[in-house]
């Protein structure tokens, strides 16, 4: 039960949009905040890869849905992915960080993630995570699990063993993908108790396996359209190029 003062949020804490520089997405964050308003949740972070997309307007359009907007990136350091909610530090696209940089770059007002640590064809900590595990707030809990692909169990070990709470995250990249995991917090609806919470642990996961099918569906969209929307993005910008060196 929530304690006096709070409330249980429902909280996506990990969602890509089309406004992420890495991945092709279909759907743009006021999108999402839409469909997370229609499926009941409190608060939200988009964070997309080495960018912030976050800013008052689009907080206010979350606002007005009932939704808070919490700022989220997830950075890249050394191959690595890293949740960073509240970051205190600023967000540079291409910027190189490295897993040094971890306790240089937090805040105490910050929330830091291990995402998807043991999952392989995802740039995950692995080995790293136990190294770092003392500067990490929390371990994720990944959507992409069914009862036969299942990497959370070990990520869930190490959290347990470290004392560290366990979100739940959609990592959407479509539609289909979120609402299906996510984190209840007792907090207050405002960014510094829900961070405050998970720290805490007030936290629970929720969750429910993706069919087989679709993991194959994920599996395709990640290492094949991924891949040739990156490869066409090369060439448009290697023809501007060319085009820009006529031109002079």
């Amino acid at each position: 039960m929530s304690q006096k003062g709070t409330s249980r949020l429902k909280v996506d804490l990990h969602t890509h949009t089309a406004e992420d520089p890495q991945d092709r997405i279909g759907y743009s964050a006021r999108t999402l905040i839409d469909r997370a308003a229609a499926l009941g949740y409190d608060a939200l972070a988009v964070t997309n890869h080495n960018i912030l997309t976050y800013d008052e307007t689009l907080a206010a359009y979350a606002e007005k849905r009932g939704i808070l907007l919490l700022p989220g990136t997830e950075v890249t350091a050394e191959g690595c992915h890293i949740l960073v909610i509240n970051p205190g530090f600023p967000i540079r696209p291409g910027h190189d960080y490295t897993l040094a940089d971890i306790p240089r770059l937090k805040t105490p007002d910050s929330l830091w993630i291990a995402p998807h640590p043991f999952y392989f064809l995802f740039q995950s900590l692995h080995g790293n995570l136990d190294k770092l595990l003392p500067h990490f707030d929390a371990v994720e809990f990944s959507s992409y699990h069914n009862s036969l692909i299942d990497f959370n169990a070990k990520a869930l070990r190490a959290a347990a063993h470290a004392g560290k709470p366990v979100v739940g995250t959609s990592d959407c990249h479509t539609f289909w993908q979120f609402g299906r995991t996510y984190s209840l917090v007792d907090a207050e609806k405002n960014a510094a108790s829900l961070i405050a919470a998970v720290k805490a642990g007030k936290v629970r996961v929720r969750t429910t396996p993706i069919s087989v099918w679709t993991m194959i569906r994920i599996i395709f969209r990640f290492f094949t359209a991924n891949k040739l929307w990156r490869l066409a993005r090369r060439l448009a910008e290697n023809r501007r190029q060319r085009r820009l060196t006529k031109s002079r």
